[in-house]
């Protein structure tokens, strides 16, 4: 009876044992669990926070245009603007206009597009067929600045213009100006004016509208 009962003693005492082992392994477990599952809570709470910021940061850049403005500007360049600004902003942002600008034709009221690109003309400057692209929409129904020195009939003398008064004809930017210049000290002086023809860059339909601002 005795050594029957130290057996049951000592089954008992390891049945307690092994059942203390369990409840701390299974409470432990569960205290691990919790904690990860708060880690993981907040873990979401920080990537929503996170799409929230982008979100608001996405919405904030649509309200906002880049605009490229050059010319008789004090500051040429590109600048950003609010999505409703019109030509006037973009005018004031670079500075304003220099004293050679004349925006008498310019529609200073018309609104701005993302990527635009505005030119401001020089006096005496025509800029309905300018070299560089242009937005159309921004100029009067006349198509451009007039060229005074035409309206004076004092026309752009391709023989001995500087490469300035030869950009002032339409459709003759710097490279075509150029190549004008050294046109005349390869060949000597036109002949004609149909000549300047012969200068790389000039076909018949640019011809056609220089051909009444230019003499020999």
């Amino acid at each position: 009876m005795d050594k029957f009962s130290k057996k049951t003693v000592i089954v008992m005492v390891l049945f307690v044992i092994i059942v203390s082992v369990c409840y701390k392994f299974f409470f432990k477990r569960k205290e691990f669990l919790q904690i990860d599952s708060n880690v993981n809570m907040l873990n979401v709470y920080e990537d929503v926070n996170k799409l929230e910021e982008n979100y608001l940061d996405t919405s904030t850049s649509d309200d906002k245009i880049v605009v490229y403005i050059t010319g008789a500007v004090k500051s040429e360049g590109v600048y950003e603007l609010e999505k409703d600004s019109r030509v006037v902003d973009c005018i004031e942002l670079a500075g304003g206009v220099t004293e050679e600008a004349d925006v008498s034709f310019l529609n200073l009221a018309s609104l701005l597009e993302d990527g635009m690109k505005i030119y401001i003309p020089k006096k005496g400057q025509i800029v309905n067929d300018i070299s560089e692209e242009v937005n159309d929409n921004l100029y009067k129904d006349n198509g451009g600045i007039e060229n005074t020195n035409s309206a004076k009939n004092d026309k752009v003398n391709i023989n001995t213009a500087s490469q300035k008064d030869l950009e002032s004809l339409p459709g003759v930017g710097p490279a075509t100006a150029v190549k004008i210049i050294e046109y005349r000290k390869d060949n000597g002086k036109f002949k004609s004016i149909e000549d300047i023809k012969k200068v790389r860059g000039i076909g018949e339909s640019k011809f056609s509208k220089i051909k009444d601002l230019i003499k020999i």
